[in-house]
């Protein structure tokens, strides 16, 4: 049976791949599409993420509008890396689709009261959706299968020294979710760095002269540019389908148990995933936490998928 999923995110060219991924694998059934602020405002990842589905004639999976800003902390965004509209790059047609008229945390809420627990949560932005809604309906947090998500690092960061864009932008959500008691499945930096947009991966998507398949080249050459001027990539790491991946394939992840708290006091390692990997504080594991990643068989999962579209 394929894997129901609710992808929350904040497209972002990274989270275009991902919902790409997920609304055309035959191993996930995705439910819904949930935004919030993170890579941009909320409403411009909203924009985005109806153009995506646009795009690629994604038309049964309703998308909905979630929160604007983190949980106690004013909006942070990352224009540096994914432009003032939060997908910029391609010129992406508007979208043709609306959002549901209901509050993204609301309808994570519905849709988990109404499930058989075999909904699987995937953010691929800051957990701030996430938080809320268990915050305000824990009756849902027994319901949810499990979380796999993109986000935090078991050694150094990429917004800060010590932190990881999602996490960093609300630590205090991502300190709810891991707190939470349900099985989660991490992505990190350690993981994402291996996912590479390098020349042959967008020469296999341009070669296909598909059109879904050259969109996604576009986004990802973009970000390759932003990369480089930014932090020096020649091939810029492809985060978010990741958190996919890791729901279709388990194993293509390298990971091990370990306990992950995540810091919300220090001005200096905000948002810092501390990550347990020795077991010295003897504190019982919260996550699955990913070291490495099978390459080729990441890509070849991606790139066929798009090439389905």
């Amino acid at each position: 049976m394929p894997h129901k999923i609710i992808i929350d995110c904040d497209p972002g060219h990274d989270d275009a791949i991902a919902i790409l991924l997920a609304a055309h694998h035959p191993d996930i059934a995705l439910q819904a599409i949930t935004t919030v602020a993170g890579n941009q405002s909320v409403d411009k990842t909203t924009r985005n993420a109806l153009k995506v589905c646009s795009l690629a004639n994604i038309r049964d999976v309703p998308i909905a509008r979630g929160m604007d800003r983190p949980l106690v902390r004013p909006p942070r965004f990352s224009p540096e890396i994914h432009g003032a509209s939060g997908l910029d790059g391609p010129d992406i047609p508007e979208p043709d689709i609306e959002a549901v008229d209901i509050h993204g945390v609301d309808l994570i809420i519905d849709l988990l009261m109404r499930s058989d627990s075999d909904i699987t949560l995937v953010p691929t932005g800051p957990l701030t959706n996430i938080a809320m809604a268990m915050s305000r309906e824990p009756a849902i947090i027994p319901r949810i299968k499990a979380i796999s998500l993109m986000g935090g690092a078991i050694g150094v960061g990429n917004k800060t020294p010590s932190a990881e864009f999602n996490i960093w932008a609300d630590p205090e959500a991502a300190a709810i979710v891991f707190a939470s008691g349900r099985p989660i499945t991490v992505s990190t930096l350690e993981v994402t760095h291996q996912a590479l947009a390098t020349p042959e991966v967008l020469e296999r998507l341009r070669s296909a002269h598909r059109p879904v398949a050259s969109f996604a080249a576009d986004l990802l050459s973009f970000f390759r540019d932003t990369y480089l001027r930014e932090f020096g990539f020649e091939s810029p790491p492809v985060h978010d389908p990741c958190a996919v991946a890791a729901i279709i394939a388990p194993d293509i992840l390298r990971a091990r148990e370990m306990h992950i708290e995540i810091e919300t006091q220090s001005e200096l390692t905000a948002g810092r995933t501390v990550c347990d990997v020795y077991g010295v504080t003897g504190q019982p594991h919260n996550a699955r936490v990913g070291y490495g990643l099978d390459v080729p068989r990441f890509w070849n999962m991606v790139i066929g998928t798009l090439l389905t579209y």
